[in-house]
């Protein structure tokens, strides 16, 4: 299926943060359901030639999460969170953490906004703030655009099969 909708990365040069925006073609509540049921998330989230476990995923005030992406070659990248605040349909705010740095403690804090459009879609918002401006081009470099990208191209797929 070709994507109808594109997503927008801001990078902006010097910021300790980016922004993720992009529009579903689906009700805001499908989009949520989507994003907080551990047995959609893991048919989408993520470049497509990995697959996902989940460890645990507790999408509720002060729930966490903890997935892991696995490649074709069994290499394993995981991935942990604490969830702040979960307000359905309209934001989750949490923590992201990838474990494979050398250092801990390289974590971000994302807020995921769900804005009702008109005819039934949805505009999703992400910011996502880190610690220092290093940290956040260390994740643009290691290619977490691609893996945004692929994984929204899976949801628009996902969600127009349900």
């Amino acid at each position: 299926m070709a994507t109808k909708n594109e997503t927008k990365i801001i990078v902006e040069p010097g910021k300790q943060e980016l922004f993720i925006t992009r529009e579903f073609e689906a009700p805001r509540e499908l989009v949520f359901k989507a994003w907080t049921d551990g047995t959609l998330i893991t048919q989408w989230l993520g470049p497509k030639n990995l697959t996902m476990e989940i460890d645990v995923f507790e999408p509720r005030n002060g729930g966490e999460y903890r997935y892991t992406h696995i490649a074709p070659d069994g290499s394993k990248y995981k991935f942990r969170g604490l969830y702040h605040e979960v307000v359905a349909p309209e934001r989750t705010i949490e923590t992201f953490e990838y474990e494979g740095w050398h250092e801990r403690g390289h974590v971000s804090f994302e807020t995921c906004r769900f804005e009702e459009l008109p005819e039934g879609r949805t505009k999703l918002t992400i910011q996502s703030i880190f610690q220092s401006v290093e940290d956040r081009d260390n994740m643009v470099k290691a290619g977490m655009e691609r893996g945004v990208r692929e994984g929204h191209t899976r949801l628009d797929e996902l969600l127009e099969r349900i």
